[in-house]
Parts: structure tokens; C-alpha cells; sequence
């Protein structure tokens, strides 16, 4: 088709309204900029430097941006793919009259390409929010894969258990479930749900379920926990509102024999057993975890040992994590960072390891039951360290997405560690908080990234944090 760049009609704000964009830079939250008589447009399903024809899927004439969807290629990047996943390639589940599925929306993009685009994301949100200008020394300038250090020219190097193709890496998968009772996601920013009938991010013991075979009908969501070492998977349902106990029982009953099953209440995070048990047992670094119901573990298989390694490099290689020293695990979960400080630390040292849910913070209390010099305290990490002040040697800080916040940053530094190790899924919080750290007296000492969320447009980063000399 001719691109229609003389002829273009004024754009108006309006869902399913079209127009050709020249698409700019990459953005955070998996778009790219491009502009249109003035107008902003986040354009999702593109690369930087193509040419396309996107679809208005969100816009208002008094909305400072609009957001659109890539419906057709007219000049494509030589580093475009066709997409591994029919639900979620843009063009063609446009074609087909609906938005694509969430949760793969850089699937179009070679992984190499993926990680440079993270890269630039997190060096541009750093710059920005924080005003770094020099990245550490020792900064590889690009996102890394996970479980190797495999360069992003080198994607099909990497040293995981995905066969360097960007699949198979996610041991916990959500779903929703259509108003007929089968399997499905929902789109980007939209209540419209797909259903779908493979996973292919998800490792085989996930897909293995086989769940869009299942009638879900009474279900409204469906969470899924299969270990990477291949121990027992937990099946939660969230029921409807009204559905009887003798429903949910037909779906569990569904499921393989070996499949644990729970009905859970998302917002309170209660959990009610219909059969097995109410937990899954996770293996990282050297240690059993055991942790219950929908508590946080990181989702690629390789994460937890990629993360340990790269935190503990960091506090080893500076002198600040060694036996005796007195150090702190914030937003701990299930105790993943925690075990292995108190490894060490030795019985000589110690670790206050502190986390917020009370169930995950029971789940802590099991896994870390054998070292004498761990504390567990369930609390806010703020509060927590204004009652037990000590001389930390070190702080793990690993908050949730919304990043530690400005509050809690100042109680860091009021602690007076030596470094801290901060560990984050979301690069725009993060540069925020190292504003934050900066303001204070702090620098960045240290920086890597890591791809654990291949195919998407999320990366995880690891900082070292240390008081400006």
C-alpha cells in the first residue's frame, strides 16, 4: 500500500481512527514516540525508524498524548521479526477485528535490538529523573541475559534454559477468563479479553495444564506458580462473586492429580485449599523456599540466581558483605536475598530481614528457621529501621514496582549504611530513587541490567549505592 503522506486527513480524537507515523525514539513502557500535526502518539508494536500505519486505540482532543496501535508496516527496521505469538502480534489480531493480547509487546523485535531499546530506556530515565550523565564505570552498556553475560549482538549466546530464543522462561503466569469460561489475557489498557490457547513465555510445566481446555466458568482470574526445579505447581482461582464451592471443585478436579489447587481472594490475598497444598517449593541459590499462595518469586526460571550473583558481587567486590558484618534484607519476601547474606555473614554477623505482607513474611520466618542470625521483623521497612537502629555495613532494598519512595529513601540514608545494593523492576522508580540518593550525598557506584523479561518491554537493574567521598 502507497503511504498516504500527502493526503492525510486532519486526525481527530478518536478510537479506531488511523494515520501514517514516522516512529521516533523508544519510550519508557513499551512505545515508541512519534508525533502527528503536533500531536504526541505512543505507538506500541513499532521500532524506532519505521514507517507504519498505527490504529488511535486511546485518545482525547484534550489528552496532552494519544496512544495507537501499529495495524500495517510500510518501510520496517531490519531488525522487525515476525512475532512468536499470534494473540499478541498487532497486525494481525487487528486484522481479525480486536487489540492484541498484553505481556509480549516487543515479540516483533530481534532480542538483541529488545535489549539495546531497554538499555537506552534506563540510560534515558537515569539522565532524566536523576541526572546521571556518566554511567559507572564497569557498566556493560547493555542489557544483559539472564543466567549469562551474553552481549545483546550476541543473542543467541546466552547461557538460560530458553534455547536463546527469548520463550519458556516464565515459572508464574496470570490469566483471565472470558465471560464463556475459557482461558484468556487481556489487552493493553482494556477490559476487551482474548482467549488464548498457548502461552508460549511460560515453561511447559505451565502449559503443560492444558487450561484453555478447561471450563472456567465462576472464575474471573486464574494464577499459576510452577517451580523451575519441577516440584509441585499451585493452581489459584479467583472465583466470581456467587460461585458455589461444588463449581470450583469441577474445575480442580479438571486439573493433573499432581497440581495443587486453591480458590484465593485477590485483594485480600486469603487462600482457601480445595486440594494439595497451599504452597510451592522454590530452589535458588543453594537454599529451599517455601512460599505460599500468590507471595513473590521472581518469574524467570534464571532470576533469582542472576540477581544473587549480581548483588553479592557488588557488596563482596567493595568489602561491604564478609563474616561479622551487620547487614539488612528490605522487602525481603520469602527470604531469597536473605538467605544468602546470612551464608555470609556467618553465625559471627548479622541480618534483619524485613518485609511487609504478613504471609510472606511467615513464609521467611520457615525458610530462614535454621540461622540464628537472621531477625525477621514483619512491618514497613521505614518503620522498622527507625526502632532498630543500627550500624549497618549494608542494605538489600528490592520494593515493589512502585520503587522506595522518597520517605523511605530518607531513612536509608539516615541508617547510615556503607552501600546499598538496590534492586529494581521498573527503571523510571528507580532513577526517581536515585535522585533521590543523590540529593542526599550518594552515588552510583555500580550498574548492571539484566533481560529477565524477554519479549516485554520490563528489565530488572542492579545498583550499587555508596555516600559521595
Amino acid at each position: 500500500m502507497t503511504p498516504k503522506t500527502q493526503t492525510q486527513p486532519a486526525l481527530t480524537g478518536e478510537a479506531g481512527t488511523e494515520a501514517v507515523l514516522d516512529v521516533g525514539p523508544v519510550a519508557h513502557g513499551g512505545h515508541c514516540v512519534a508525533r502527528h500535526e503536533g500531536r504526541v502518539i505512543f505507538v506500541r508494536h513499532a521500532i524506532p525508524g519505521e514507517k507504519v500505519r498505527a490504529r488511535l486505540t486511546d485518545a482525547d482532543d484534550k489528552a496532552k498524548f494519544w496512544r495507537a496501535d501499529v495495524v500495517e508496516v510500510l518501510e520496517a527496521s531490519p531488525d522487525r521479526v515476525d512475532h512468536f505469538w499470534h494473540p499478541a502480534d498487532s497486525r494481525r489480531a487487528w486484522r481479525h477485528g480486536h487489540p492484541p493480547v498484553g505481556g509480549a509487546e516487543f515479540g516483533h523485535i530481534t532480542l538483541a535490538r529488545q535489549r539495546s531499546l531497554k538499555a537506552d530506556v534506563l540510560a534515558e530515565q537515569l539522565n532524566r529523573l536523576a541526572g546521571v550523565e556518566q554511567l559507572p564505570d564497569g557498566w556493560a552498556g547493555t542489557v544483559e541475559a539472564a543466567g549469562g553475560t551474553a552481549p545483546a549482538s550476541d543473542a543467541g549466546a546466552e547461557a538460560t534454559h530458553d534455547g536463546g530464543d527469548g520463550l519458556r522462561w516464565r515459572t508464574r503466569a496470570s490469566f483471565s477468563v472470558t465471560a464463556g469460561g475459557k482461558l484468556g489475557m487481556h489487552a493493553h489498557r482494556s477490559g476487551h479479553i482474548i482467549p488464548i490457547h498457548e502461552m508460549p513465555l511460560a515453561i511447559d510445566a505451565i502449559n503443560n495444564l492444558r487450561l484453555w481446555d478447561i471450563d472456567l466458568q465462576g472464575v474471573e482470574r486464574v494464577e499459576v506458580a510452577a517451580p523451575a526445579n519441577g516440584s509441585r505447581p499451585l493452581v489459584l482461582l479467583a472465583p466470581a462473586e456467587g460461585t458455589k464451592p461444588k463449581r470450583l471443585a469441577s474445575i480442580a478436579a479438571g486439573l493433573p492429580a499432581d497440581v495443587s489447587v486453591a480458590a484465593f481472594d485477590p485483594t485480600t490475598e486469603e487462600v482457601q485449599q480445595l486440594r494439595g497444598r497451599l504452597w510451592v517449593q522454590e530452589s535458588a541459590a543453594g537454599h529451599e523456599y517455601r512460599v505460599t499462595g500468590a507471595g513473590f518469586w521472581q518469574i524467570h526460571r534464571d532470576a533469582p540466581g542472576t540477581l544473587v550473583g549480581a548483588v553479592t558481587e557488588f557488596l563482596q567486590g567493595g568489602g561491604f558483605l564478609h563474616p561479622g558484618a551487620v547487614v539488612a534484607d528490605l522487602y525481603a519476601g520469602a527470604g531469597l536475598f536473605t538467605a544468602v547474606l546470612a551464608d555470609a555473614v556467618g553465625e559471627t554477623g548479622s541480618v534483619l530481614s524485613v518485609e511487609g505482607a504478613p504471609g510472606t513474611s511467615r513464609d521467611a520466618r520457615k525458610n530462614l528457621h535454621a540461622a540464628p542470625q537472621v531477625e525477621i521483623v514483619q512491618g514497613r521497612v521505614e518503620r522498622v529501621l527507625r526502632h532498630k537502629p543500627r550500624d549497618f555495613d549494608a542494605l538489600v532494598l528490592d520494593p515493589p514496582r512502585a520503587g522506595a519512595g522518597k520517605a523511605v529513601v530518607n531513612q536509608l540514608v539516615a541508617a547510615s549504611p556503607r552501600a546499598i545494593a538496590y534492586v529494581s523492576c521498573d527503571p523510571a522508580s528507580f532513577a526517581r530513587d536515585v535522585g533521590y540518593f543523590r540529593q542526599a550525598g550518594w552515588e552510583l557506584a555500580g550498574l548492571r541490567a539484566f533481560d529477565l523479561y524477554p519479549h516485554t518491554h520490563h528489565l530488572e537493574t542492579v545498583a550499587l549505592l555508596t555516600p559521595r567521598p
